[in-house]
């Protein structure tokens, strides 16, 4: 009995931890507002500092690339290019 009112305990306390998503400020800059209004809307913007250590400019673009044509994210051209911009001008190595 005191293994499940244990494991229950952990259930519990692990789903608490997951459902509070830390909030992610961007840097300031041209762009920033495409990012959030276009990035945020599918997942989480914690992905943009989680992997700038490794993207510069080629990589954030393939990335913004990646969006749109694998997933179907319904950015344009235009924003697509002031997204991957900022992305490497603000979070590149």
């Amino acid at each position: 009995m005191r293994r499940f009112a244990i494991a229950v305990a952990a259930v519990l306390f692990a789903g608490a931890a997951l459902g509070q998503e830390q909030e992610i400020k961007l840097k300031p800059g041209p762009g920033a507002d495409k990012v959030e209004g276009n990035c945020a809307a599918c997942h989480t913007l914690a992905y943009i500092p989680m992997n700038s250590p490794f993207l510069d400019a080629k990589g954030w673009n393939a990335e913004v690339t990646k969006m749109i044509k694998a997933y179907g994210a319904p950015i344009d051209e235009a924003d697509a290019k002031v997204i991957a911009d900022y992305l490497a001008k603000n979070y590149g190595p």
